[in-house]
């Protein structure tokens, strides 16, 4: 062990970790190692073996897991890559709370305790026009928290139609169950009229519950009862309607070729008592997950126990106050989400156009092209609807689109990037800004170019 240990090979490990904990990680490689020559896996010892090994284990200290990489697929609310990117405003926010303390649940005016929700709910009641608002830590968490303080033991009618799997676990029969909630689906898959809602509204109904169906879409034969229609009805039976809108969208994007997509204020317009949604999707803002509507219902899930669990904490709601104050401010253009999906195509290509002619002259050996390509909302939003866009184009006779790919996951700055008939692409959209140099710098390095 001593040997090992003031082995000049270990000096740089040591800068990473600590002497004792660095003692004990070569202790378990030389353990492993005894083990494989007394199973006879192994004939001989030689100190080369434990410092591959100590080399492979070590590799995963050199860089933080949680990283940032470089968003060249074109899809912009990327799940995989951690959804919305922050405004710069809402990134300030987040570090001014993160390094200090702050006024998380405390009043300044009366001099004591406060409460932390307070800090976005005014602004989610002015930009949606509810009469109150909560937040907890994702959209899964609202539905389930909304459910288990209005519906337990009780039932809500869902169409058919809109039992859906969103990701790998949320479901919302599994979500309704687990919350206490009676489980009453009306109409076909494909079909729900209003009778059928009526017909299943009974004196142990709680609520009328209709869900964004996010990642997949029907056509073709298919019919829906409207929000106002099914808001008529619940006024008249007496029983809760509450949506789950998902994509938190708040400004109209229509503008961008994005119709179809009400807002969480436009489902509210419509009659809605409850609506819950996404932080982090086309609301552009950080993982949270809201509820909007009436004040005696908002009051009632405020003080429900559950909540405690599922709070928020100050960066988070540093980085959605930020947020929503560019919302109310007019300037929700300077969010990275709303800006990408806005963003026009000869903008798009234009920016591809530079990246290519640089590429161009740093690796004169490659095939470079710009290209159109389709680009994706992402998120589960808007599904089976491409964004046109444009990408470049990378064709290489030394190395496949597939090794490119894995090459440029390697790099100091991961880079992901898509794939097409043989060639890698950077599609250009979800690009930020600096992006271009370092995609340009690590291409140049990988196949064998020049910098000018």
């Amino acid at each position: 062990m001593e040997k090992v240990l003031n082995d000049e090979r270990c000096s740089e490990y040591l800068a990473l970790m600590d002497r004792d904990m660095f003692k004990d990680l070569c202790s378990s490689i030389l353990d492993g190692l005894r083990r494989s020559i007394l199973s006879g896996a192994m004939d001989s010892f030689r100190q080369d073996d434990f410092f591959v090994l100590l080399d492979e284990r070590m590799n995963a200290f050199k860089y933080p897991s949680l990283r940032p990489v470089i968003n060249a697929t074109g899809v912009v609310v990327h799940t995989n890559l951690g959804r919305s990117c922050l405004a710069e405003e809402a990134v300030d926010a987040v570090s001014e709370v993160a390094r200090g303390y702050s006024t998380l649940e405390y009043d300044l005016k009366a001099g004591e305790r406060g409460q932390r929700n307070t800090h976005v709910e005014s602004l989610l009641c002015r930009i949606t026009g509810a009469e109150a608002a909560v937040v907890v830590n994702n959209n899964a968490g609202a539905v389930l928290l909304c459910l288990a303080a209005l519906s337990s033991g009780r039932s809500a009618v869902v169409s058919r139609g809109e039992l859906v799997e969103i990701g790998g676990s949320f479901r919302i029969p599994d979500i309704m169950s687990f919350s206490g909630t009676k489980l009453v689906e009306v109409g076909t898959t494909n079909r729900t009229h209003l009778r059928d809602y009526a017909g299943a509204i009974d004196d142990d109904t709680a609520m009328i519950m209709k869900v964004h169906p996010s990642n997949f879409k029907i056509v073709g034969f298919h019919k829906e009862v409207s929000r106002e229609e099914l808001a008529a009805l619940a006024r008249d039976r007496g029983v809760i309607f509450m949506e789950d809108l998902g994509s938190g969208v708040m400004a109209d994007l229509s503008g961008s070729g994005l119709g179809g997509e009400i807002t969480v204020k436009g489902c509210l317009q419509a009659g809605v008592d409850l609506v819950t949604f996404s932080g982090d999707k086309l609301l552009g803002g950080p993982q949270i997950g809201g509820i909007v509507g009436k004040r005696d219902l908002v009051d009632r899930i405020r003080t429900y126990p559950l909540l405690r669990a599922l709070r928020c904490d100050k960066m988070t709601l540093a980085a959605m106050e930020a947020t929503l104050r560019l919302y109310v401010r007019g300037l929700s253009a300077k969010i990275p989400t709303v800006a990408m999906l806005s963003m026009g195509q000869m903008d798009i290509k234009n920016r591809c156009e530079l990246l290519a002619s640089s590429l161009r002259s740093g690796i004169p050996s490659a095939s470079i092209d710009v290209v159109e390509v389709p680009d994706a909302v992402g998120g589960g939003a808007y599904p089976g609807t491409d964004l046109p866009g444009f990408a470049v184009s990378i064709r290489s006779d030394s190395i496949s689109s597939g090794s490119l790919q894995e090459r440029l996951r390697a790099s100091r700055t991961p880079i992901i990037a898509g794939a097409r008939d043989g060639a890698l692409l950077i599609h250009g959209r979800t690009l930020l800004e600096g992006d271009d140099c370092t995609v340009l710098e690590a291409l140049v390095e990988i196949l064998g170019g020049h910098l000018k």
